[in-house]
């Protein structure tokens, strides 16, 4: 399974978010591309510790289980996902400024590899390893690349 641990991966995920421009039209949800970069930085942010944030009521609830479901194979995450309020970007993004920004974090993320990934629990899901982080991060940033066709 993909993951941001893995150079190659990395450095397609890059490229991808390199590729989209202005005119790439949204295939689906309320985030233009701009936005929608911002979004996933800001996951990444979690992903490093540069950001923690509190559990979820729900979260503690269903997120095993639902972690369990995302994480068991390549499938990509469906459409319209639910988003945590505190990713929520709805002001106007410069795009350049938010392709480097996310690039910069999944150069990062990569680079560091397992022993620069948080120890804090996700929001939603839970206590994670390293390794379902970059699995996670993987499959978050490649939802919102295909969702700009990139």
């Amino acid at each position: 399974m993909k993951n941001l641990f893995e150079a190659v991966t990395a450095k397609e995920v890059k490229e991808r978010i390199a590729r989209l421009g202005l005119t790439s039209e949204r295939q689906w949800g309320k985030m233009n591309a701009p936005q929608a970069m911002a979004h996933c930085s800001a996951a990444m942010e979690w992903a490093v510790g540069d950001r923690v944030e509190p559990r979820m009521f729900l979260g503690r609830m269903l997120g095993p289980l639902v972690k369990s479901q995302v994480l068991k194979d390549e499938k990509p995450m469906g459409r319209n996902a639910p988003t945590a309020k505190s990713l929520v970007v709805s002001d106007e993004r410069e795009l350049g400024k938010e392709c480097t920004r996310l690039s910069t974090l999944v150069e990062r993320f990569c680079a560091g590899g397992p022993q620069c990934c948080t120890n804090h629990p996700h929001t939603f899901f839970g206590q994670m390893t390293p390794e379902e982080w970059a699995t996670l991060m993987y499959k978050h940033v490649d939802h919102h690349l295909r969702q700009f066709g990139a």
